[in-house]
């Protein structure tokens, strides 16, 4: 790593000096840009085909033929796109990368406009053929698509109603736009001095980097100022919020939902009694999370905790002990993944070697972390790899992603191949907690103690805040449902209320904190932060049942990433074994938190 970057001055070198080994092949999309532009200019050929197709969606053979042809230009779309933003993220600064996106984003556009008709009409077909049509064993690719058409039809509108619904969707969508211009563009936070008196800048990039500094002056006033900000635009940002959940409501309505709820979790057939046993469940556990919470205020001495003491780690020094090469970082999690068997440990050794991965930062790079599956191709993984265990967890995560597309991708036709969004996060947190469960059988005292407390962090973060956000949620839409208005001062109430439920005594609610409802971004997709707590309750699920040697339990988890998008994701996790329509996957998750916090306080 010392190679790639001055340590001291901290700044990355030009992406034609990294070597080729450290990064990701694009070429084994397209091997130059010349057969590149030969395949978009095929797609742009073919695409007079598919509009053709409208209004010709009359039988079995005109159908498939249609189907047929859309997935053909997805499929090419799907490789014309990443090769060049791949290139793109890799290095921002270079134009040819940035001229071949907007290429190709142009002709997805194209592409998503040319097959827009093709669901209305399949719609106004009679039921009785869609019916046929899922039976019919020439269109067993799409038999899971024909259903799904089926079960959401009583949803669909006439085509008059449809187009007016579709054309209203830039005039009631101001609120996001609205919210995130305010809080990204034109909001601007005072700095915060820390206990020497030096200045820190404030920002939503900075304010997590600012909690866990150990300088406590640093934290209460970054809190502040952050806080404070928020609160003097809590009007304006109550105002957006009611107009973002009444728009939403009004399409609930109009598609005839009962509510905001129930259309947004009927995308992935999820029942409302899903979401409200994952928030009861949580709720019958909240005496964990107030243990955690008096632990905290203990070990780190203080008087009194604030929220601006949550997420300063209960030691500094175990996770610096950790140094890795990223050669050592790949043998820890191939070691790590061990217990999943042969099949996966192989396919695993040729992404961490087959040039799927982008490892080292560079000049213009992006940052973060993210892994991209390539149908037909393989997965691409973009890391900004340091020498500590973060970046060691990252790898793990974000290769968990990768394999999950690995599979399916090799399992599943085009139709079927994508798994949902539900779903995305199981294989990636299995990965973690599996890596995290190897690490503590070799860690010295003080890497445990940093290890568990990132575990209950975790948790905390991932399964507690994201329900307590899903409450939120509930409450506010309720609200809508019943045509009140969502104040500023209903919604700090709310805000307030539900953290003194969720963290307990040794918390003390700064009146500040009940502005922090304003700065969420989730709130403007309602019914989404769910997937968070469900997903890492599924992976925690599925990790115990590999560990624990469970009979069968790897060759379930490995249809489960081979099942893609072939049926509803809750179908597909219980057939895997984890049924998340009951509560003992979350409860699992649960009383895995209170035995890691027990073996804190036992190593504390």
């Amino acid at each position: 790593m010392t190679t790639l970057t001055d340590p001291q001055h901290g700044n990355t070198i030009e992406r034609k000096a990294i070597p080729a080994e450290y990064k990701w092949r694009i070429t084994d999309i397209f091997a130059n840009d010349e057969l590149w532009a030969d395949t978009a200019n095929d797609i742009k050929a073919v695409l007079p085909l598919l509009t053709d197709m409208q209004n010709k969606l009359k039988d079995k053979d005109s159908i498939l033929f249609c189907l047929h042809l859309r997935d053909e230009l997805s499929m090419a779309v799907e490789k014309i796109y990443p090769y060049a933003r791949l290139q793109k993220d890799a290095d921002n600064t270079d134009g040819h990368s940035q001229f071949l996106t907007g290429t190709a984003e142009v002709l997805m556009s194209d592409c998503s406009n040319a097959a827009a008709f093709i669901e209305p009409e399949l719609l106004a077909l009679p039921r009785e053929l869609l019916q046929k049509l899922v039976k019919d064993p020439d269109c067993v690719n799409y038999s899971h698509y024909f259903a799904d058409l089926l079960r959401l039809s009583d949803h669909v509108l006439n085509a008059r109603e449809e187009e007016l619904l579709s054309r209203s969707q830039l005039a009631t969508s101001a609120a996001a736009d609205i919210f995130h211009a305010l809080v990204g563009a034109d909001i601007t936070f005072s700095e915060a001095k820390d206990a020497k008196d030096n200045l820190h800048p404030v920002s939503e990039g900075s304010y997590l980097l600012n909690m866990t500094s150990p300088d406590r002056q640093l934290r209460k006033n970054t809190f502040t100022t952050l806080m404070s900000t928020y609160h003097n635009f809590r009007n304006t940002l109550a105002a957006s919020l009611t107009a973002r959940a009444r728009s939403s409501h009004f399409y609930a309505t109009m598609r005839k939902y009962e509510d905001t709820r129930a259309n947004s979790l009927a995308a992935d057939n999820i029942p409302s009694s899903l979401y409200d046993g994952l928030i009861s469940t949580v709720e019958k556990n909240l005496p964990a999370l107030h243990e955690y919470m008096s632990l905290k205020k203990e070990v780190l001495k203080l008087k009194e905790l604030h929220p601006y003491d949550m997420y300063l780690p209960l030691t500094q020094s175990g996770g610096d002990t950790f140094n890795f090469t990223f050669a050592e970082a790949k043998a820890t999690v191939l070691e790590a993944l061990q217990p999943l068997g042969e099949n996966y440990i192989t396919n695993l050794k040729t992404g961490l070697e087959g040039g799927w991965i982008d490892i080292y930062e560079n000049k213009g790079k992006r940052s973060g972390a993210y892994s991209w599956g390539v149908y037909g191709v393989h997965p691409y993984v973009l890391l900004n790899f340091q020498p500590r265990y973060n970046s060691v967890s990252t790898l793990a995560h974000e290769m968990g992603h990768a394999m999950h597309s690995f599979f399916s991708n090799q399992s599943q036709p085009f139709p079927t191949a994508d798994y949902t969004i539900f779903c995305a996060e199981v294989a990636s947190t299995t990965n973690e907690i599996l890596l995290l469960e190897h690490m503590l059988t070799k860690a010295t005292k003080e890497q445990k103690i940093y290890l568990l407390n990132q575990y209950l962090e975790a948790v905390r973060t991932t399964v507690y805040r994201q329900t307590q956000f899903a409450e939120f949620e509930k409450i506010i839409h309720a609200q809508i449902t019943k045509g009140a208005t969502l104040t500023a001062d209903y919604l700090e109430e709310t805000w307030h209320n539900l953290n003194v439920k969720y963290y307990g005594d040794a918390l003390i609610v700064d009146n500040l904190l009940d502005s922090e409802w304003s700065r969420i971004p989730h709130f403007y997709t309602p019914f989404y932060v769910y997937k968070y707590a469900t997903g890492y309750s599924a992976a925690t699920a599925f990790a115990q049942k590999i560990l624990s040697k469970e009979k069968d339990a790897i060759n379930r988890y490995l249809h489960f990433l081979q099942a893609g998008g072939s049926d509803y994701p809750l179908n597909i996790l219980k057939a895997a074994g984890v049924d998340l329509t009951s509560p003992a996957p979350i409860q699992v998750t649960l009383d895995k938190f209170k035995a890691n916090l027990a073996r804190l306080k036992e190593l504390l």
